[in-house]
């Protein structure tokens, strides 16, 4: 069992241990490997809307999600998210849980769409689950990502209404 809050500044070290392998592997985000300890607790913490972080019953963090919109004027009303779970506890629902999570608090925010914007072709579990919680791949870059171990692969697109649907926040059948 865990619970979903408002991540608090004493949580970034539990956060970055979390991200850090995650960066510093360069399969999955699109982030500089190198990035400092620095830069990425302000790219998690400072320009996100919101920062969550799920724990356990026992306050350990399982993982890591923000919130915050996909582009500014016109496109303020599309929310942007990403997820990091600590491999620990990973096939335990913790993703899942933080994207219900997301489009819960997006919606509550005013939003009406989330778009995630470049979700590696290669990343095959992010893109099963987000597709059974409803989101649907809306555009496809060739050759936009540079893999480290199967060179230049595909990112997609991935979109979400979040208006309009009383079953919003239901799983979609795989």
């Amino acid at each position: 069992m865990f619970s979903i809050r408002f991540a608090q500044p004493k949580d970034w070290p539990s956060i970055w241990a979390i991200l850090e392998p995650v960066f510093r592997s360069g399969e999955t985000y699109a982030v500089d490997p190198r990035i400092d300890e620095q830069s990425a607790r302000r790219d998690w913490f400072s320009r996100p809307l919101r920062t969550f972080v799920a724990c356990d019953c026992d306050g350990r963090v399982l993982g890591t999600s923000i919130i915050k919109a996909n582009q500014d004027g016109g496109g303020a009303h599309v929310a942007n998210a990403a997820f990091a779970v600590d491999p620990a506890a990973r096939g335990r629902g913790v993703a899942s849980a933080l994207c219900v999570h997301a489009q819960d608090h997006a919606h509550a925010l005013g939003f009406t769409a989330m778009q995630f914007n470049f979700v590696v072709a290669t990343n095959l579990g992010a893109l099963r689950l987000w597709k059974r919680l409803g989101f649907a791949i809306v555009g496809t870059l060739p050759d936009a990502f540079d893999h480290p171990v199967h060179g230049r692969v595909d990112a997609h697109v991935m979109h979400k209404p979040l208006t309009g649907n009383e079953s919003l926040f239901t799983e979609t059948p795989s």
